[in-house]
């Protein structure tokens, strides 16, 4: 593709992950050629050395352990891309990924938008097709993201300029970090849905979600009660407008 088109930074948040090669391929395989790999190193003391084949194709920052929210900030710091995806180091991104959810991006002129996706195993098998919701309107987004978190954050592209206007991940939170950063956005700006499946979430023992998921849950319900009024708000407003 031409160089005229504008760069995608794919951030790769690495802790102690036995999948992370996988991560990285599945990022270089990527039919859109406009891409910088960022991998940080959250503080690894575990399969680093999965890392090392790919030093001269992906940039390769390391830090002391502090999350994935400041994983992800370090690698917004260094990213040089119009646009930013996260990749998380057990999952799989569809080859098209990049390039069929930058076109539709373009096309909306979205700041952040989002897609469904599968789930897999150990063995990158598929388990379940296409389990996320279809959502028809950022109306719907709304309503949903008042109740629970309905956006997987390896299925989501952003600009820079949304990131630079809605902050930083909230480096406290732990495991809610995506749940806030969406519902900062969505009261900045439009979210977008795109009816594709373009990510391969692996479901495994050791992820986190699993081995910290009554703290995950403090943190969701957390966010949740912040935010409740400010987005009710916004819901009635989108209402009116589309009543109006």
């Amino acid at each position: 593709m031409a160089s005229a088109q504008p760069l995608v930074s794919v951030i790769i948040p690495f802790y102690n992950c036995g999948y992370v090669n996988q991560a990285i391929e599945s990022a270089l395989r990527q039919t859109y050629g406009q891409t910088e790999i960022i991998v940080v190193n959250d503080g690894s003391t575990e399969f680093t050395h999965l890392v090392k084949p790919y030093l001269t194709n992906i940039t390769y920052i390391e830090q002391v352990n502090q999350g994935v929210a400041a994983a992800l900030n370090t690698g917004i710091k260094h990213a040089n891309g119009d646009y930013i995806v996260w990749l998380s180091s057990d999952d799989l991104f569809d080859d098209r990924k990049v390039e069929l959810q930058l076109e539709f991006m373009q096309n909306k002129q979205s700041m952040l938008s989002f897609t469904n996706f599968n789930l897999i195993d150990d063995n990158n098998i598929i388990t379940k097709y296409n389990v996320g919701n279809n959502f028809t309107s950022y109306l719907e987004i709304l309503q949903t993201l008042k109740s629970y978190n309905p956006i997987n954050g390896c299925t989501v592209m952003m600009t820079k300029t949304a990131i630079q206007k809605v902050g930083s991940f909230d480096e406290s939170l732990k495991y809610a970090q995506d749940y806030d950063f969406w519902i900062r956005t969505a009261l900045e700006f439009s979210i977008d849905y795109l009816e594709l499946t373009l990510t391969n979430y692996r479901i495994h023992q050791q992820m986190g979600s699993i081995q910290h998921h009554q703290k995950q849950m403090q943190e969701f319900h957390q966010v949740r009660a912040k935010y409740r009024q400010d987005i009710n708000r916004l819901i009635a407003l989108k209402r009116n407008e589309r009543n109006a």
